[in-house]
């Protein structure tokens, strides 16, 4: 897949816009249907997608966390089999263009001849503009607009319509398998080994302090997780702790551990990826430090079975 915002080949292309964070199976859907109407016009395939959240750009104090960094996105982009990523700065001029005008410059500038849109999807400066809208500019530049069928599927038993906001909804919650599920994939985070305050190991469980390599990339909820983590190359089952770690009374500061089942190497200042598959419990203060003990060996054995599942 070639990314940019320019291209040396500029050849007729089909394509879909979007933000596209986490690449769920909602965008894979929406993205297959771009495929097929390329195929079928012997056109080549393409997204259309931006580095940063729009929101960020109309909304400047917008604190919002991501499901995927801009690397993330594009590799899981590159795998759907597109041919192109149209990535655009979205710049306050670029916020301010109509739809029309925004259709007329990716029609004119990027050879974008076909244009997949979502059921829901509303772009350009007016939000009020819907599909009928689209059509008629289409019809005026040149450009044919094509409706793509929405998707939708039973998660937690409920019929949802799949996107990236509800998704972000349930890992602030801590319900990993079901936004995994959403997905398509499981959710993940990348980062560095980093200093810590080594209570794990008197406690007889060492861990792994991530910090995660981006501040936009959104933490899951508070307790316990289990995760698979790669690092150097080799895949290892763990626990991984995310809060503030109330019994032991180390201040405010929300961090990442993951104590990897049988372990035993320094990794400090490794790379590594977090894999979640389950939440097994939320964080909480315990009595003392035997009772948090007692309690994370339940949760080993907890994790274990599920890892193992």
């Amino acid at each position: 897949m070639k990314i940019g915002a320019t291209f040396s080949d500029n050849r007729p292309s089909v394509a879909a816009i979007g933000f596209f964070d986490g690449v769920h199976r909602g965008h894979r859907y929406l993205i297959e249907q771009v495929r097929e109407a390329a195929s079928l016009r012997r056109l080549a395939a393409s997204v259309v997608t931006f580095p940063v959240h729009p929101r960020r750009v109309t909304q400047p104090d917008c604190q919002l966390r991501l499901l995927t960094t801009c690397q993330e996105k594009t590799d899981l982009l590159a795998a759907t089999g597109v041919d192109t990523c149209l990535m655009l700065d979205f710049t306050p001029r670029l916020a301010s263009l109509s739809a029309r005008d925004f259709m007329s410059i990716l029609k004119r500038r990027y050879q974008i001849a076909v244009l997949v849109i979502g059921y829901d999807h509303r772009f350009g400066h007016n939000r009020s503009e819907g599909f009928e809208d689209y059509m008629r500019y289409g019809q005026e530049l040149g450009m044919e607009v094509v409706p793509a069928r929405a998707f939708s599927d039973r998660i937690g038993g409920k019929d949802v319509n799949i996107s990236s906001s509800w998704i972000r909804r349930l890992l602030a919650d801590g319900r990993v398998e079901e936004a995994n599920e959403a997905l398509g994939y499981d959710y993940f985070l990348q980062g560095t080994v980093v200093s810590g305050h080594q209570v794990g190991r008197r406690l007889g469980f060492p861990t792994a302090n991530v910090q995660v390599n981006s501040p936009d990339k959104l933490i899951p909820a508070d307790g316990v997780y289990a995760v698979w983590v790669d690092v150097d190359g080799c895949r290892w089952g763990g626990m991984l702790s995310i809060g503030r770690r109330p019994t032991l009374g180390n201040g405010p500061e929300r961090s990442i551990e993951v104590n990897l089942f049988g372990f035993h190497a320094d990794i400090y200042q490794h790379a590594l990826r977090v894999t979640f598959v389950a939440r097994t419990r939320g964080e909480r203060k315990f009595g003392s430090l035997e009772e948090l003990v007692a309690q994370l060996h339940k949760d080993e054995a907890e994790v274990k079975s599920l890892l193992q599942g």
